[in-house]
């Protein structure tokens, strides 16, 4: 056994996951019963684990898991249902590393991301915690004797499908608001990272949640996830991946009259005019685009530059791109881990190749990096230059460190570039000018816009997309608010009752 094999063993252990992974239903584990999946080291290409797909019937002890846990979850009160979604926050700092570990060893993220991930996802239930006790309605100044008023209810059992790039911080982004709005929750991971959110719904029972409030399905999307969605107990569906799937989901969901909200792929740009501070500029666009190995829907992927320094900022990149250490993700200096799967390498590769052939100029990377050259799932930080939009690597998310170079000579054509996509997730713009800062954050089509920075997000601010890239919010008070129905109580206050039949309304 190798070395990362006992650390990844004795980190499932510390969670209670080393006898196997299966799904996590009404506070025990349940094997599944279908076909077998295979789970890949990254770092080596190495199988270090297998296990049966959930299937339909473990979907289904966790929807009447999870519907008889809100039964006890909706009798507490709001208050108290707060303190309890705070605990959970405290369960996951005291485990910051133990989880930041188990994330790494089974995703080939660098430790140093995982780690400010965690702490996110602790923030993340400390913030709905306190939203517990402050969802209310409104009373409303109807023109009858009636006292009208609102009341927020939450839907019931909701259903969570989440994917590979980053999975205990969106499950965590997803189950906090769900359950702080008084809902139950069943979540399905990608079926290639399952390990820390079934860590996480363990913490979230040991810091008082009921039992089957929180149930985690380990299997594919094709079977245990269709199950999940198209089941008689869900009440929503919550889905983080491809715009494909989320097509599909929606229309499987639609089919029960069930509302989804849907985070899907990004393909953002990031614009640099010539007045910006360049050195900032590109620390900026290296964050946006390398980190995570470019394995995020909010990455910078298109640079959208001002030809005037183009060839400065370009250069500036190219020499950083060599810096960056690529390696195992466990250690502390490295910057850039592996793509998570051997599939999503070749992806990426075959992209780039494409573009190559089409004409466009690898400038720097593409394909592994040299001294990793013999194993695992790496790729160097890549940035390629003489790209036209109508490209397929301008259009198409990569999701791989890839940086595609598009310049520009005024506002009104980087503004254009910036549109000429069917993507609406994020974007940014490089600038000392305010009043173009503002004119450009207005103009861009994005759920999310920085100026003069890049993928700052928090719990606290709604993100979300347009266009292909979804809709709905999956953070801040909106994504409390998707969470909950509300009904409108009228009540007759009039000493009298009214004559015939006229109430003052239809």
């Amino acid at each position: 056994m190798t070395e990362r094999s006992t650390r990844r063993l004795a980190s499932l252990k510390s969670f209670a996951l080393d006898a196997g992974l299966g799904s996590h239903v009404g506070g025990g584990l349940v094997a599944g019963r279908g076909e077998t999946v295979e789970l890949v080291d990254p770092c080596d290409g190495e199988t270090w684990t297998i296990y049966p797909d959930a299937g339909e019937a473990v979907v289904d002890q966790a929807m009447q898991a999870a519907s008889g846990a809100l039964t006890t979850w909706q009798a507490l009160t709001a208050s108290a249902r707060g303190r309890l979604v705070w605990q959970v926050g405290q369960k996951v700092r005291e485990r910051l590393d133990d989880l930041a570990q188990l994330e790494t060893l089974t995703t080939g993220k660098p430790i140093r991301d995982t780690r400010a991930e965690v702490l996110k996802v602790a923030e993340m239930f400390e913030y709905y915690a306190g939203w517990c006790d402050k969802l209310h309605g409104q009373v409303i100044p109807v023109p009858t004797s009636h006292l009208n008023y609102t009341r927020r209810e939450p839907l019931g059992v909701v259903v969570q499908i989440t994917p590979w790039n980053a999975p205990i911080f969106t499950a965590g982004w997803q189950i906090a608001p769900a359950i702080a709005a008084g809902n139950a929750v069943v979540i399905k991971p990608s079926e290639l990272t399952p390990a820390s959110t079934l860590a996480l719904a363990r913490l979230a029972e040991e810091a008082g949640l009921p039992k089957g409030l929180v149930n985690v399905l380990a299997g594919l999307g094709q079977t245990t996830g269709e199950a999940a969605v198209t089941h008689a107990e869900t009440r929503l569906v919550v889905f983080v991946g491809s715009p494909r799937t989320g097509a599909l989901i929606a229309a499987a969901a639609a089919r029960n009259t069930v509302p989804t909200i849907l985070e899907l792929g990004g393909k953002s740009a990031n614009i640099v005019f010539a007045d910006a501070d360049l050195d900032r500029a590109a620390l900026g666009a290296q964050a946006a685009i390398w980190s995570g190995a470019g394995q995020s829907c909010v990455a910078g992927s298109r640079l959208v530059v001002d030809r005037r320094v183009q060839e400065q900022l370009l250069d500036r990149l190219a020499t950083a791109a060599g810096r960056l250490v690529v390696g195992a993700p466990e250690d502390e200096a490295t910057a850039i881990g592996p793509i998570l799967c051997e599939r999503q390498w070749r992806t990426v590769d075959g992209m780039v190749e494409a573009a190559r052939q089409a004409g466009a100029r690898v400038r720097a990377g593409g394909g592994r990096p040299a001294h990793l050259a013999e194993r695992g799932c790496y790729f160097a930080p890549t940035l390629i230059d003489e790209v036209r939009p109508d490209m397929a690597i301008a259009r198409d998310e990569v999701f791989g460190p890839v940086l595609t170079v598009l310049p520009f000579d005024d506002e009104e054509e980087a503004i254009a570039i910036a549109n000429g996509t069917r993507f609406g997730l994020a974007g940014a713009v490089w600038t000392q000018d305010v009043g173009r800062a503002h004119r450009v954050a207005a103009a861009v089509r994005a759920g999310t816009f920085w100026v003069n920075g890049y993928k700052t997000i928090s719990v606290m601010s709604p993100f979300g997309g347009f266009g292909a890239s979804g809709h709905g919010r999956s953070s801040g008070e909106e994504a409390l608010l998707a969470y909950t129905q509300t009904k409108s109580v009228w009540i007759e206050t009039a000493a009298e009752p009214p004559a015939g039949f006229g109430y003052g309304g239809d």
